[in-house]
């Protein structure tokens, strides 16, 4: 079963995308804006099945999540977030699937939190020690709220442009509109700054002793195999990284199959199976 819940982390709320039972399985979105937990994972959970326990929130800034009092965002912020998010669930042992910011996050959690993270799979991720701002991201973190500013967010994000669909347009230019004022206060410019607060530092990663898998697209232009992936092969203790050949931004609408098969193979692996 499905459910759409609210769950109150250190005071504020946290709006949550909950499905299955079993493993339990922390899902974090990317910072595009009008991103959500449930927009970004869905699709994935429903295939999935019910033999995990995912959990998809919206982070601070994102959705029907709001940016707690005397916070601006950041890192550190959706990093406390998510721990607590999943202490105030119960639940001990989790393993984390992050998506582009929330790849970072997911590593930074990872650091933070040895004895509850089971497995990290890190998607198109950021995170990597220096790595820069790309044009391309800069690009989608500007995107202005409507159809225009959705329509070239999305061409930007997948290789595939038959995937930029009017539906998906106006699907995102809505949630865009939607969540304007919270994101605006997220990314202002200049934005390197906020890429250089989503990288982590090489005593960060060294933390990192869970099994990672890194998902990304050979064709990704946001962030760029070579500087988002690539360094963190020489950082992380227990990692392996898979590549999609024709492939974005985004692996799981550009490759669904694939990317589920490879997701669920990997988080398994930890049950024994």
């Amino acid at each position: 079963m499905t459910a759409l819940r609210t769950v109150t982390v250190d005071g504020s709320p946290v709006h949550v995308l909950e499905s299955g039972t079993g493993p339990a399985v922390l899902m974090l979105h990317g910072s595009g804006p009008g991103t959500t937990g449930s927009g970004a994972w869905a699709t994935t959970a429903q295939a999935l099945g019910t033999s995990w326990h995912l959990v998809a929130p919206d982070q601070a800034g994102f959705g029907r999540t709001p940016i707690p009092a005397r916070s601006r965002g950041g890192l550190r912020l959706w990093t406390e977030q998510a721990a607590g998010l999943m202490d105030a669930l119960g639940v001990e042992h989790y393993a984390v699937v992050g998506h582009s910011m929330g790849g970072a996050v997911a590593l930074a959690l990872a650091a933070a939190r040895p004895q509850q993270v089971t497995r990290v799979v890190a998607v198109s991720t950021m995170g990597a020690p220096g790595a820069p701002l790309s044009a391309e991201l800069d690009a989608v973190w500007a995107a202005p709220a409507g159809p225009l500013g959705a329509r070239d967010m999305l061409s930007r994000l997948v290789l595939d442009q038959s995937l930029v669909t009017e539906s998906a347009v106006a699907a995102r230019a809505a949630s865009m509109r939607a969540g304007a004022t919270a994101f605006a206060s997220l990314f202002p410019p200049p934005r390197t700054r906020w890429a250089d607060d989503l990288t982590l530092s090489a005593q960060t990663l060294a933390g990192v002793s869970a099994p990672v898998l890194l998902v990304h697209g050979a064709e990704d232009r946001v962030t760029p195999l070579g500087t988002a992936a690539l360094p963190l092969l020489e950082h992380l203790a227990d990692v392996r990284l898979h590549v999609l050949g024709r492939c974005g931004h985004v692996p799981a609408l550009e490759h669904p199959h694939d990317f589920r098969r490879l997701l669920s193979c990997f988080l398994r692996r930890e049950q024994g199976h």
